[in-house]
């Protein structure tokens, strides 16, 4: 399974993680069986980009993000991605013809019937060769093209790849620590963007995630340590869900994240939670030390 590959499944799975959605659920409210979903939800086969769609709905979440790593998935997954990077090699050079000796003077010469023949079938074998291919790729994938694996598939694992210190400052959805997270605190901001704190106990690291935001807004976190800051920057940022890296934490650490908006006339709100703990902010979730 490809990189690209990894991150959606992982992104899938937190979606249906938090939204409480069996399989069973899943198989009764779309047009996708119960074993369709499973091994989309473990990586055995590429979710059509409906059922993407389909899950966002059902878990009420904004699509663009889940459906941005869902295009860049599927031409790794197709082997569209390789296909078009590569050319096929040019025919090897015809050994040398004996030359054949002129025709007498006064006689008339006789078009070479056999290879223009051949010519002709060449020419319609890549015509007819093109548009199979055409259609082959226009033609959308079927149920029954999905109820097996490919024949390249292999095993892989969705454990989470780092731990701790190795986590801080890196990509919670890349490393797999986005399976199945705990919602430290949310905390609903002035310009109605929602933010959560996130932890996952296996990668022993927590993030800030955000949606519902305006381009220019940004987010930060911190656990006493660095501090890692995302900014939404593009329109397909504002409708997804945007993450800041991860940073390490332990039992009992405390957890902050600062919303700064893109309106110059708008104060950062802040909030923080404990690890294990409970919910902690300044007055209307604002910070109450105030600057940057």
């Amino acid at each position: 399974m490809t990189t690209e590959h990894t991150r959606l499944v992982a992104a899938l799975r937190e979606l249906r993680a938090g939204a409480g959605l069996s399989l069973a659920a899943l198989a009764e409210r779309t047009a996708y069986s119960k074993s369709s979903w499973e091994r989309y939800l473990n990586g055995k086969s590429l979710p059509p980009r409906q059922a993407v769609r389909e899950l966002c709905r059902l878990a009420n979440e904004p699509d663009g993000r889940l459906l941005a790593l869902w295009e860049i998935a599927e031409p790794h997954w197709s082997g569209r991605a390789t296909t078009s990077a590569s050319a096929p090699a040019p025919p090897a050079d015809e050994p040398p013809q004996p030359r054949k000796a002129a025709p007498p003077a006064g006689t008339r010469r006789r078009p070479a019937r056999g290879r223009l023949l051949l010519a002709l079938t060449s020419a319609y074998t890549v015509i007819v060769g093109g548009a199979a291919a055409l259609l082959f790729v226009l033609l959308p994938d079927s149920e029954a093209q999905e109820e097996g694996p490919p024949p390249s598939a292999i095993p892989f694992s969705l454990a989470p790849l780092c731990h701790g210190a190795a986590c801080e400052g890196r990509d919670p959805m890349r490393l797999i620590c986005g399976i199945g997270p705990d919602t430290l605190a949310s905390h609903r901001t002035a310009t109605g963007a929602h933010v959560e704190l996130r932890h996952s106990k296996k990668c022993g690291a927590s993030w800030a995630r955000t949606w519902g935001t305006e381009i220019g807004d940004r987010l930060d976190v911190t656990a006493g340590g660095p501090t890692h800051e995302v900014r939404i920057g593009t329109k397909d940022d504002a409708a997804a869900f945007m993450y800041t890296e991860m940073t390490e934490v332990g039992p009992g650490s405390t957890v902050r994240a600062c919303f700064r908006p893109a309106t110059a006339d708008a104060e950062r709100e802040c909030f923080e939670a404990r690890v294990g703990g409970t919910t902690t902010t300044g007055p209307r979730g604002l910070d109450t030390a105030g600057g940057e």
